[in-house]
């Protein structure tokens, strides 16, 4: 063995001329603590199951108050297209019929009081939004 050679135990780094095991950021001795990896799979499992849930729950919870504006759409552009010769009353109930032309008009006739063809009830907020009221 030569004067410059360095048993396999020591850490020297010839480049600098120096011991520097302690710079290292790794173990450098049989007697160091062992360095084992975490295993992060489980977590990562567990974690992507969740967000995934999460995400398609608001996703649902989205779609759902999507589909039930649209509908409120649908009902207000059906009202304020029907015809009537009145200015409906913020909190009162009015009825929507159909003519036998196909033209929609507003009544505050109620359905048990006339012949005409029933497309519901409606309700006007303080919005100023239709609001159908569904059968009871």
């Amino acid at each position: 063995m030569g004067d410059d050679k360095k048993p396999d135990n020591v850490v020297f780094n010839s480049e600098h001329q120096k011991y520097d095991a302690a710079l290292k950021p790794y173990a450098t001795s049989l007697s160091a603590p062992v360095i084992t990896t975490t295993d992060t799979l489980a977590w990562k499992n567990r974690n992507i199951n969740k967000v995934n849930h999460q995400v398609k729950t608001k996703y649902l919870e989205l779609k759902a108050e999507h589909e039930k504006l649209m509908k409120q759409f649908e009902y207000n552009q059906l009202v304020f297209n029907a015809k009537f010769s009145f200015e409906p009353i913020t909190g009162e109930i009015y009825h929507l019929y159909k003519r036998e032309n196909g033209e929609a008009f507003l009544s505050i006739i109620a359905p048990n009081q006339c012949s005409f063809e029933a497309l519901g009830s409606f309700y006007l907020s303080a919005e100023q939004m239709w609001q159908k009221i569904e059968d009871q």
